[in-house]
């Protein structure tokens, strides 16, 4: 197995270990393991392949991080055939949201989320995908 060096804040690195302690891991290589093949499987569902998908992105990060508003600001108009609309909010004292409503199809919106994940200074970024092709909201009921 080969070995690989990354580099993070000390700060991510005690919650990574923290994390593996609680849970059971054997030490940090098996969460980051784990980690991985999870990041990758997120858009390697082939039930969402060559379908019509609505994205949910949101994006946390602190105000004063101007650069991080900017580069929301740059994916919004580099993807405007995606993004179908876009919500910025203030959240507590320190904090910005940005939400984003994507329509496309799964190599578009992983690409997006790709960019938004790869960005200095976000503090979190989730996102769902449903299809919108064929929607039945009785049949998917449980």
């Amino acid at each position: 197995m080969a070995v690989v060096s990354v580099s993070m804040p000390d700060e991510l690195l005690e919650r990574i270990d923290q994390f593996a302690d609680e849970h059971g891991y054997t030490g940090r290589s098996e969460v980051f393991r784990e980690a991985g093949r999870n990041l990758l499987g997120e858009f390697e569902d082939t039930r969402l392949e060559d379908r019509e998908l609505m994205g949910i992105v949101t994006v946390l990060f602190d105000y004063e991080t101007t650069s991080v508003e900017e580069r929301m600001m740059h994916l919004r108009h580099e993807h405007e055939e995606l993004v179908a609309s876009n919500f910025h909010s203030h959240v507590g004292d320190h904090y910005c949201m940005e939400l984003f409503v994507l329509e496309g199809d799964l190599e578009d919106i992983s690409t997006f989320v790709g960019k938004i994940r790869a960005t200095k200074d976000a503090l979190t970024v989730d996102y769902s995908v449903i299809p919108v092709d064929s929607f039945d909201p009785i049949a998917h009921q449980s």
